[in-house]
């Protein structure tokens, strides 16, 4: 049986996010509303805060091309250059609320949602490489975890408060979504489905906040296996590794304290001991 092991106990309030960078062969992920961007290495078993955005909440990020990463902040898109420290703001969005998870496309667009407010819910947008934004979904209800299957032609989405995630089809070329359907729905007592990623198996692990878990679906949308962590609120997972062997898990620490919300919450876990692997992230590419 697959056993997280803690490897960042960083006492995160809602640690989201992560994503590996094969360059540097480290795992980044953010701790949202503190608006810091943490960094692990593996070799040295090491974690720290690699930066810390004045601009308030990073919602997401994603890899650029040339290995800088992409902040999404409140309404801003800042890039930030880890081998230098330095960072840049490159595109303001006119949203009412914070950022709060992207993905990249195979041809180097940006999805990303937006929280609800208060008098609107989500909506998820798409930045393309020349910086415009389209508006893709509206009123979605925390959109959250997304992910393409492997051959580029379905992708997935999550809206967190609705208990499902959706599946579409996806056009490489242009970047439009078609054909919504319901990939899976979670139950009641099973916790609120936040972030997600697909394996090399097309199979699709999905954390789970209130859940303590993150389960894993067959492509057909049916529940195959699971992993507990030692946190009620798992918030996102992702591959890594230099064969993306290692599945990484970010948890939260909010409403309460580790007596209620578990011993390891708001630490980064890994598991090792899986029969699957991941696939690398692809990279954005906004100018």
């Amino acid at each position: 049986m697959a056993r997280p092991e803690q490897i960042a106990d960083t006492y995160n309030h809602t640690g989201e996010g992560p994503l590996w960078h094969p360059d540097r062969q480290q795992l980044y992920w953010v701790d949202i509303p503190a608006g810091r961007l943490w960094q692990y290495d593996p070799k040295t078993g090491e974690h720290s805060i690699a930066y810390e955005a004045e601009s308030g909440p990073i919602g997401g990020f994603t890899l650029e091309d040339n290995g800088d990463l992409l902040l999404f902040t409140h309404r801003s898109v800042e890039r930030f250059k880890p081998d230098r420290g330095t960072w840049s703001v490159i595109l303001e969005v006119d949203s009412q609320t914070r950022f709060n998870d992207v993905i990249s496309d195979p041809g180097g667009r940006v999805f990303c949602g937006t929280m609800p407010g208060a008098e609107s819910l989500g909506n998820l947008y798409r930045i393309d490489p020349d910086g415009s934004v389209t508006t893709v979904l509206e009123d979605l209800n925390i959109p959250n975890g997304m992910g393409f299957a492997n051959d580029g032609k379905t992708f997935y989405v999550t809206e967190s408060e609705a208990r499902q995630v959706y599946a579409f089809d996806y056009a490489p070329e242009t970047g439009e979504l078609t054909d919504q359907r319901t990939f899976c729905e979670t139950p009641t007592d099973g916790g609120v489905p936040d972030g997600m990623t697909v394996d090399a198996n097309d199979h699709v692990w999905s954390a789970r906040w209130n859940g303590g878990r993150v389960v894993r679906y067959a492509p057909t949308g049916e529940p195959v296996s699971e992993i507990e962590f030692p946190a009620r609120k798992v918030s996102s997972v992702t591959f890594g590794g230099a064969g993306y062997e290692t599945l990484y898990v970010t948890t939260a620490l909010t409403g309460g304290d580790r007596s209620t919300e578990g011993d390891g919450a708001g630490s980064v876990f890994r598991v090792t001991d899986l029969d699957t692997a991941g696939v690398s992230d692809f990279r954005s590419r906004i100018a």
